[in-house]
């Protein structure tokens, strides 16, 4: 059985002139926090840098064309892989959009433009709720 090793990730916290984070609801089929509110990230590619992946998962999972500001943190979590525990890395950006229509890949998904204020309305867990946080450190 091919183990993987430790993940590397990107995610990119997308806020807009109001200050607003665009969050976006998982889809019920995903194996990993379904139906959970949170940023869009993902696994990087080979040779992929963190900005680089941070981009492309924002235009895989809402459609949107985005512009890094900066590097807000790190983020570490473990994952289960069949029977082994994976220690996945991630990198996070404060992301300006550049486009605005969102698409979302599964009908059942759903996306939110919230507040500061306003994170906790939906069902955010506490690891992409301390990456959102961390966007507004210098704010």
């Amino acid at each position: 059985m091919d183990i993987p090793g430790d993940r590397r990730l990107a995610a990119a916290v997308v806020m807009d002139g109001e200050q607003r984070v665009l969050l976006v609801r998982r889809s019920e089929k995903e194996r990993f926090l379904p139906r959970v509110w949170g940023v869009p990230c993902g696994k990087l590619e080979p040779g992929e840098s963190p900005g680089d992946g941070a981009l492309r998962e924002l235009k895989e999972e809402t459609g949107l064309l985005g512009e890094i500001v900066r590097k807000v943190g790190e983020s570490s979590f473990l994952s289960d892989y069949r029977g082994h525990e994976i220690k996945n890395w991630q990198e996070n950006f404060l992301v300006r959009p550049l486009t605005s229509d969102i698409t979302l890949p599964e009908r059942d998904q759903d996306s939110i433009w919230l507040a500061r204020a306003e994170l906790t309305r939906v069902d955010i867990d506490a690891y992409n709720l301390d990456i959102v946080r961390q966007a507004f450190t210098e704010f």
